[in-house]
């Protein structure tokens, strides 16, 4: 790498756009690197842990020689990020080094060859490509991404379905205790095509994206998923199998329904879950005329209940819930309301958001 001149932003905000895959710990030691390749006067920044890569381009100095390298991506990170913002830096690549020069700061970081580096080789042509804009596809991975599984013997839980068809897209996630599903009605010029994206990815991405109303390319090819927006390319390798039939779970035909203040639930619910059970984390709901009594205790026989007016006529009820799922749904949603539905003691509950009617969490009950 000839001596190349670019400003200290130029490089770190690329870099932390790729960063979020890379893995700490990792048996190849490559892993832990990004990838830097100059070429026609631009800089291309690429991370990857075999599952998913995540390349950013920016301007770099024109005329520049095309070169490329790889270094220690958190190392890279945490010198820039200790260096005064509007620094100038100079990069110079000498045996086996890259040479890093700000004002009167020098750094000397070990490099690996780039030809080592395992880039993602695309799989095969497109089988389905559409466009969304970015805070649309950012909306839907939070209202759903909170309730995958987490390193769950059925694989294909440890991640969120990307359900399309030409009437629009429906992500949804479950870990088998609860599920949710949200929905975007649109036209999409796609077959009917059902994709798995693996946990970290779907947090990753989610982090990448902006509020703003710029598209998103996304296309599926054989086992991969890729989106391309602004200057990044975030490509995933699926997770291969069949997601559960999520239209089964969700379930209709409920004659008990309330509306409740999301935050005053919130609220309630937080504090109930101090005195719930550490390792079960159960609350009770009894439901009666135009009262909902939240109770919780625990092995110490420490109990607290809290009182919610409702506005509820059916008959009474008491059912249990873990209080995770329930406050993990309202930290990641922002309607002012909510509204539940409920059948019996042994049947899930259904919640809903009057403003936001392509969304829906289902929760099971649990015995208490």
């Amino acid at each position: 790498m000839t001596s190349i001149t670019v400003q200290r932003d130029v490089v770190l905000l690329p870099l932390q756009s790729v960063s979020g895959v890379v893995e700490r710990r990792h048996t190849l030691p490559i892993l832990s690197n990004v990838l830097l390749e100059l070429t026609g006067g631009k800089l291309a920044l690429t991370a990857t842990d075999l599952e998913i890569q995540v390349a950013s381009r920016t301007d770099a100095e024109a005329g520049a020689a095309e070169q490329s390298t790889t270094v220690s991506a958190r190392k890279l990170q945490d010198i820039l990020r200790a260096l005064p913002e509007g620094s100038t830096l100079l990069l110079d690549l000498q045996d086996k080094r890259l040479q890093i020069r700000a004002g009167k700061s020098k750094f000397s970081l070990q490099t690996l060859p780039a030809a080592d580096f395992p880039k993602l080789a695309p799989a095969g042509a497109a089988t389905a490509t559409f466009e969304i804009a970015q805070k649309d596809l950012r909306r839907l991975l939070g209202l759903v991404q909170y309730s995958m599984a987490q390193q769950d013997i059925r694989y294909y839980l440890n991640g969120l379905l990307f359900a399309l068809a030409p009437s629009g897209l429906t992500l949804v996630a479950t870990d088998g205790h609860r599920l949710a599903l949200a929905a975007m009605a649109t036209e999409l010029n796609v077959p009917k095509v059902d994709v798995i994206l693996p946990r970290k990815a779907a947090l990753e991405l989610s982090k990448l994206l902006s509020e703003g109303d710029a598209q998103v390319r996304v296309e599926i090819r054989d086992n991969q998923l890729s989106f391309a927006f602004g200057s990044i390319e975030f490509v995933s390798k699926l997770v291969d199998g069949k997601f559960p039939d999520y239209q089964k779970v969700v379930p209709s035909g409920y004659k008990k329904h309330f509306r409740l203040d999301r935050l005053q639930l919130q609220q309630a619910l937080q504090r109930a879950a101090i005195l719930s059970n550490e390792k079960f984390r159960g609350v009770r709901w009894v439901l009666t005329e135009n009262s909902l009594h939240i109770v919780s205790n625990n092995t110490e026989q420490e109990e607290a209940e809290e009182e919610l007016e409702v506005s509820y006529t059916a008959e009474a009820l008491d059912v249990g819930f873990n209080v995770s799922y329930l406050l993990d749904i309202l930290a990641n949603v922002t309607s002012s309301e909510v509204e539940c539905s409920l059948g019996d003691a042994n049947s899930s509950m259904l919640i809903t958001l009057p403003d936001t009617p392509n969304f829906k969490y289902v929760v099971m009950p649990m015995r208490i």
